[in-house]
């Protein structure tokens, strides 16, 4: 399920959306089409993406078709989010959740975080 106003990343350009990313957190959630958790998250995922732009890049990376990168980073149940920080991982959470808890559960990886300069 396409979250509205979020990137979808693949194997190919991982590493240069996701870990080149510099000034901005990044959150990456590893979906797939028959997930129904997913299509639950994917509006929380694009209100996020809106509200936060300047401090948060959001991207969705589609588990069935980009096998290298899920099993980089050992990606077992959907929907699952992993926050980067200057190209490393510093929190994974598995399942779906409401915005105001994501929001809770990403402010201290957005606190002091740099506005993206265009």
């Amino acid at each position: 399920m396409r979250a509205h106003g979020v990137d979808q990343v693949t194997d190919a350009d991982f590493d240069a959306q996701v870990l080149g990313e510099r000034g901005r957190t990044v959150l990456v959630e590893f979906t797939a089409d028959w997930c129904g958790p997913c299509r639950q998250l994917a509006p929380v995922l694009s209100a996020i993406a809106a509200e936060e732009a300047d401090r948060l890049k959001v991207v969705q990376v589609d588990a069935d078709t980009n096998p290298a990168t899920v099993t980089r980073y050992g990606v077992l149940s959907m929907p699952t989010l992993i926050v980067f920080r200057d190209g490393e991982p510093v929190r994974q959470m598995v399942g779906a959740r409401a915005k105001r808890k994501l929001l809770l559960e990403l402010e201290e990886h957005l606190a002091g975080a740099p506005a993206a300069t265009a």
